[in-house]
């Protein structure tokens, strides 16, 4: 499977030229990016931070699909991804025993197999979305996982001053800067350290581009490497962009940072 192509790389998807560009390839999309649009207007003139205006927005999304506001269009996507988050993270150190906090839980889209795989009571689930979380539930049922006892909890930032010291040897975020300004990811870097065991790691993912920094709508945000990279450094950090992950049929890309302690 190939990788990111160059030029999609570089395209400022805020730009109005290539919106029209854009439009004019795809017509049928129009209309459904006018609601988001206006949408959007409605949302941030009722919500002034990020974290209540996504909230909103997941309400909006989780109401008329909850895995299509996970970023599945269909339930095969759904399986397929989250088989993918699984199967990375397992061959990447992710081992039976290890306590995982998963940021962004969704629906348990991979969140399922985490908690199936690992001791009873290793899984703890955050995410905004009090919507989501009622789906989340739901999967526990259909897969009969409840003697597995996860954990599964509200969060309003990603501070994560509820929880203990040194406590967990991975923590992942999937599809969740992709979604967030700088602030909310520097706040999340400024705090993971603490929480992450000696020799444990945070993977997460982000959409890049090689071009300008921008966002669309306030929904999807899109980082340099460089920028990120730097960010978590700045927190005291070591971060390394996974090479390998580029190659599975994903649309973002990959950073796991390490307190090198």
């Amino acid at each position: 499977m190939q990788g990111h192509p160059r030029k999609k790389l570089n395209v400022n998807r805020a730009s109005v030229v290539h919106q029209v560009r854009y439009a004019a390839r795809h017509p049928e999309r129009v209309v459904p990016y006018l609601r988001r649009t206006a949408r959007d207007l409605w949302l941030r003139a009722k919500h002034r931070d990020h974290v209540s205006y996504y909230r909103a927005v997941m309400a909006s999304d989780a109401g008329r699909n909850p895995e299509a506001a996970v970023g599945s269009q269909s339930h095969e996507r759904w399986l397929a991804l989250g088989l993918m988050q699984f199967d990375y993270l397992k061959q990447h150190g992710l081992a039976p025993e290890h306590r995982m906090l998963d940021i962004g839980c969704g629906n348990l889209r991979a969140g399922w197999r985490f908690i199936d795989y690992l001791d009873p009571g290793h899984y703890y689930g955050i995410d905004i979305s009090p919507d989501i979380l009622v789906s989340a539930k739901r999967t526990l049922v259909t897969y009969d996982l409840q003697p597995k006892l996860p954990y599964l909890t509200i969060s309003g930032d990603l501070t994560f001053d509820f929880l203990p010291d040194g406590h967990f040897d991975v923590v992942h975020a999937h599809s969740v800067f992709s979604h967030s300004p700088i602030e909310v990811i520097d706040e999340a870097l400024s705090h993971v350290g603490r929480i992450l065991t000696p020799g444990g790691f945070f993977d997460f993912t982000f959409d890049r581009t090689e071009g300008r920094e921008h966002h669309v709508l306030h929904e999807d945000f899109y980082y340099r490497t460089e920028t990120l990279v730097s960010l978590a450094e700045r927190r005291g950090l070591k971060a390394q962009f996974m090479e390998d992950w580029e190659r599975l049929p994903h649309g973002q890309s990959k950073i796991r940072v390490t307190t090198g302690g």
